[in-house]
């Protein structure tokens, strides 16, 4: 596990050496053009020898069933699409990965309650999913779905393949039945009172209160969903996968991750894994009594389909073979090609991702790619109270769509309050605050005020840098050092405190503009050199915030990078600072002409 508590670096507490300005300066005043790496589509692994790493990104499978919240984004699907873009920032060959989670209870019950089929279900949500992450600008290189025939023969062919190593087994169960209906109640289709913390909305599968997971007949005064008549218990016979079979093998795999350093295991998901092996793992149905799933392939129980959490985390997989016909050399990849995974997920999705699907692959023994990172956040609430889908408390995707708040602005402040540690909370008056304060009035003013005034006093031409000061090269070592924190943030996934280093060095750039006076220099022949001087460093800063905003705000980052300081897209890269060592040269030559979007003011 690796860990980090990299804080806020402020500008006062950051050392500098002579040796730090000296080489921050030598490196700023050289110029060279690089054009970042296109990798062919669909994407391919690259061979070890190239150098290049191949990153793998999933995100939790969001449910179809219904409007994804605030809270759902920031832990799964904006933070893997957040990642994804700084990977490619930094010249890796990255392959994202998402779509939705659509056979299930939560499908069937949906279905149920609009009077329409599932596949109607899974259409109109799906739909609305992909409208909702266009418009937040949640890409990934492919987002699918798992009703496809290649998710059934890929789930059904890696069944088989733990049915004949003896990974399965066969035992009665006494499920809840209603006699009203009549039929099982099969996860989402039973409520009831949790044994564990009493919240009286538990569902037959999962407590949202306290995320215990369960078996129905556990609840307490169990309620039929659809017609909430009290059912009855009966015996049905279903599958189970053999964890314990695979225990000492996956304990060993989780315990080898936990402690790699390489490797990048959140603390919550570290605390779950460990106490699910701890109290020892017991065998887990993977079957239920549904019509809407992936049929069984077995004479014996064709009547029944698998459990959604067996076969949801193999739409990763079949996702992927959707995309692209290089599919397993993503997943079942020769020696040569090293893939490393990272998945995305809130804290409640992490039994599964750590011990149920690994299990799986594990037992398949036909060398899947396994997890490498697991980046689990804790929740995000909304304001005094949790976000809530079936009480329709919080913010959902369709409002922000309709809130006339562009999308960047909501990208920002979710991943400037990103749940990592502990619990965080969507709040409207913080929202505005935050806004105010750090976008307009930090980083909006010295992006703006920097080339705006290159607009203005020097007609949009970059100034010639003929010797840089003391206070220069300071300036320039200090941004080298946060901006070599931003890269450590965005390795260890660490997003809040990534962003908070942009952050820190727009309040730096605006210190050193303010402490500089370029407004006064200008106005005097004698001076006018130093302060173009000046204000060409502190456009270069400018243009450097715009990539890495961009991971954040893909908009106002091209806005920046493009528009404003008229480079090509291509350029928008961190390889040769990479390469330099974090130390930052300059992006804008002298002579350059910067975009006639910066106003003159």
């Amino acid at each position: 596990m690796i860990d980090s508590t990299e804080e806020i670096t402020e500008p006062s507490s950051i050392h500098i050496t002579d040796e730090d300005q000296r080489r921050a300066g030598d490196i700023f005043l050289d110029y060279s053009v690089f054009t970042k790496p296109v990798y062919e589509t669909p994407k391919k692994p690259q061979p070890k020898q190239t150098g290049i790493r191949n990153i793998m990104i999933t995100s939790a499978l969001p449910y179809v069933n219904n409007v994804p919240h605030l809270g759902n984004m920031i832990g799964s699907t904006l933070s893997a699409s957040v990642f994804a873009l700084y990977c490619d920032l930094a010249g890796y060959n990255v392959l994202s990965i998402c779509g939705t989670d659509e056979y299930g209870t939560a499908t069937e019950a949906k279905a149920v309650s609009e009077n329409m089929t599932p596949r109607q279900i899974c259409d109109k949500f799906h739909k609305l999913h992909c409208d909702i992450y266009k418009w937040f600008q949640i890409e990934f290189d492919y987002f699918g779905r798992t009703t496809t025939d290649q998710h059934t023969e890929i789930v059904q062919e890696l069944f088989k393949r733990l049915w004949d190593k003896g990974f399965i087994t066969e035992d009665s169960v006494e499920q809840l039945y209603c006699e009203k209906c009549p039929k099982f109640l099969a996860d989402r289709f039973v409520e009831g009172v949790c044994p564990l913390c009493k919240y009286d909305d538990a569902r037959g599968d999962q407590c949202d209160k306290c995320g215990r997971l369960m078996n129905a007949v556990e609840l307490i005064e169990p309620r039929c969903k659809i017609c909430c008549q009290r059912p009855v218990v009966r015996s049905s016979r279903h599958l189970f996968l053999d964890l314990p079979k695979i225990e000492s093998k996956l304990s060993t795999f989780v315990e080898q991750r936990i402690n790699d350093p390489s490797c990048i295991w959140t603390s919550n998901a570290c605390t779950i894994s460990n106490s699910w092996l701890r109290d020892g793992l017991k065998p887990r149905c993977i079957t239920r009594d549904l019509h809407w799933g992936v049929p069984v392939p077995l004479e014996a129980y064709k009547d029944k389909v698998f459990y959604v959490w067996f076969d949801a985390p193999i739409g990763y997989i079949s996702i992927t073979a959707n995309y692209t016909k290089h599919w397993k050399e993503w997943w079942q990849p020769s020696d040569d090609n090293e893939i490393e995974l990272f998945q995305f997920m809130a804290k409640d999705n992490v039994p599964f991702h750590a011990i149920v699907f690994p299990s799986c692959l594990l037992a398949a023994d036909a060398g899947y790619t396994l997890v490498k990172h697991l980046l689990s956040t804790e929740y995000m609430n909304y304001e005094n109270t949790k976000f809530s889908k079936s009480r329709g408390i919080g913010v959902f995707g369709d409002d922000a769509m309709k809130s006339g708040v562009i999308s960047d602005i909501w990208r920002f402040y979710l991943l400037y309050r990103r749940p990592e540690s502990q619990d965080s909370a969507f709040i409207w008056d913080d929202f505005m605050l935050v806004n105010n304060s750090e976008l307009l009035n930090n980083l909006g003013n010295f992006v703006n005020r920097s080339l705006s005034f290159v607009s203005r006093f020097f007609n949009s031409i970059i100034p010639s840098i003929t010797k840089l000061e003391p206070v220069d090269t300071e300036f320039l070592a200090r941004i080298n050092k946060l901006f070599a924190t931003y890269m450590r943030n965005m390795e260890l996934c660490h997003l809040r405190d990534a962003i908070r280093n942009v952050l820190t060095i727009a309040r730096l750039g605006n210190g050193y503009f303010q402490a500089n006076q370029p407004w006064v220099a200008v106005k005097k022949p004698e001076t006018k050199q130093r302060s173009g001087v000046v204000i060409s460093v502190a456009a270069n800063v400018a243009c450097l915030l715009g990539a890495m905003i961009y991971p954040y705000m893909p908009t106002i980052g091209k806005q920046i990078w493009i528009e404003q300081c008229d480079l090509p897209e291509s350029q928008m890269s961190f390889v040769q600072i990479i390469k330099n060592e974090f130390t930052v040269k300059r992006l804008l030559p002298d002579g350059h002409r910067i975009g006639k979007s910066c106003k003159q003011t």
